[in-house]
């Protein structure tokens, strides 16, 4: 018999789940990755989040493997007109940021004005989608990392990353399968974090 002000029925499998998930580092991922449709099944379970107005302000960009390579060219040659010429090690970093795993997909936020809905409540409901998709991908066995860098926030790239005016990126899911085992990091003291009033 449970607790009187536990509710029923409890999601064992789900608790452990969220007590021992971990990103894992896109740079150490490896093939191969998800199917088309498996990405796809992902993308609409993570698209079930909390969404005020049911607006969907936010959408998915799944990059196709010769879309990743032809935007590491561009995002090594938009590195050197920013920066200058590269080491030989940082221009292999740009030219392969988006072939470090196997699936990349953008999580894009639409936010914008509305009537009764603030931005902000769209911002995070993009941030919930991307989280989803986080879990989603964890969920069916790979592994995964959501990453910005750089690259979500040059508005010379935008329309190259598939952006329309107006949007941006919440974040890029890197989904593959790991190659290092997972490591747990420091986790904030729970009492450094919740305030009880």
């Amino acid at each position: 018999m449970s607790e009187a002000n536990e509710p029923e029925p409890r999601n064992d499998a789900v608790i452990a789940f969220l007590s021992e998930r971990r990103s894992s580092p896109a740079k150490a991922m490896t093939g191969p990755g998800p199917t088309r449709d498996q990405l796809r099944a992902m993308v609409a379970l993570a698209s079930r989040v909390p969404d005020h107005g049911k607006l969907a302000p936010w959408r998915f960009i799944l990059y196709g493997e010769d879309a990743r390579r032809r935007l590491g060219e561009r995002f090594l040659a938009r590195a050197i007109e920013l920066n200058g010429p590269l080491p030989a090690a940082a221009a292999e970093l740009e030219r392969t940021r988006f072939s470090r795993a196997p699936a990349v997909i953008a999580v894009v936020s639409r936010a914008a004005p509305h009537v009764k809905i603030p931005e902000w409540e769209q911002m995070m409901s993009a941030g919930a989608a991307a989280y989803n998709l986080l879990l989603c991908a964890n969920a069916h066995g790979w592994d995964a990392q959501w990453l910005t860098e750089w690259i979500a926030y040059d508005s010379e790239l935008a329309r190259e990353l598939g952006l329309q005016p107006g949007e941006r990126i919440t974040g890029f899911l890197y989904v593959g399968r790991k190659t290092l085992p997972k490591t747990e990091r420091d986790r904030p003291a729970l009492d450094s974090i919740l305030t009880e009033i």
